[in-house]
């Protein structure tokens, strides 16, 4: 049995005006619902009034078409919003991966250079010591260097009271023969005189170096050499300390050789040429011994 959509209508009328509800106004006769819930109310009653059957087979399938519209619509944006959001996490995604590549690449940078500093310091430090090496065997190489030419500078000299420059090698083979005749060594002593001479004709030593060999001569008993030595040295240089000492050395000679005429006229010229010296004073006694 079928309910009198009228009498569902006054029903949903009278509820109408219960709490809740809009007063319904009346308007030429006709009841106006004017709120959603009594709309949506007296849209159901319609819905319940009997329709004819073409019509509401009609109706059906409109509402099946528009549903299954509706759904297709529902589905294709969800679709694509899934597809976007694919995209977008395929898209953050591969920004995440260029990002830990992009990392990974300045890690090994880093990596890289701090092996290059630490690299570079350890050159660096080998630099320094080599170059610290360097600094001292130049400085050493100078100091050679210095030695070298402070060996072959000439070298002032005063001696007997003359002054003259002399190499350093001319000083110590003069010195080393001195040493020799100091020692008693009189045979080495007039040995290296000799050579002394042969290699430095033109020494500020020359007089000295012929002194003293006279005087190895003297102490080895050769006397003619001897003589002839002081002769030399007496020639050369008359005007030298020594030459009065020399004079006199060769009256020794003379003496040793049985010679005491010509030691006598050594002496008177010894005297003579040097009245002052020490030497003439040892002359005179020497001559009284003689007469």
């Amino acid at each position: 049995m079928t309910a009198d959509p009228r009498v569902l209508y006054r029903a949903a009328a009278t509820r109408a005006e219960r709490p809740g509800f809009a007063a319904a106004r009346r308007d030429g006769g006709r009841c106006l619902v004017t709120t959603p819930a009594a709309l949506v109310l007296a849209a159901g009653l319609l819905a319940l009034a009997p329709v004819p059957a073409t019509a509401q087979l009609f109706a059906d399938n409109e509402a099946r078409r528009a549903i299954i519209d509706l759904r297709a619509q529902v589905e294709k944006q969800a679709e694509e919003a899934r597809a976007a959001a694919v995209q977008r996490e395929n898209a953050l995604n591969e920004q995440i991966a260029q990002l830990r590549s992009s990392i990974l690449e300045l890690n090994s940078t880093i990596e890289a250079l701090r092996r290059e500093l630490a690299t570079l310091r350890g050159q660096d430090e080998q630099l320094a010591r080599e170059v610290a090496d360097l600094q001292r065997k130049v400085k050493d190489l100078q100091d050679g260097v210095d030695s070298r030419i402070r060996k072959l500078e000439p070298i002032r000299v005063e001696m007997d009271g003359k002054e003259f420059l002399a190499e350093p090698e001319e000083q110590r083979q003069f010195e080393a023969a001195l040493a020799l005749f100091r020692s008693s060594d009189f045979t080495g002593a007039a040995a290296n005189f000799a050579a002394f001479q042969r290699r430095w004709p033109t020494s500020g030593y020359k007089d000295a170096a012929l002194f003293w060999l006279g005087n190895a001569q003297y102490a080895k008993r050769e006397h003619r050499e001897s003589i002839a030595t002081f002769r030399q040295m007496i020639t050369g240089a008359p005007s030298h300390p020594k030459a009065p000492e020399a004079l006199l050395a060769i009256a020794n000679n003379q003496i040793e050789l049985k010679d005491r005429v010509g030691a006598r006229r050594t002496l008177d010229e010894l005297i003579k040429s040097y009245p002052n010296s020490e030497a003439a004073l040892a002359a005179r006694e020497r001559l009284a011994t003689l007469r």
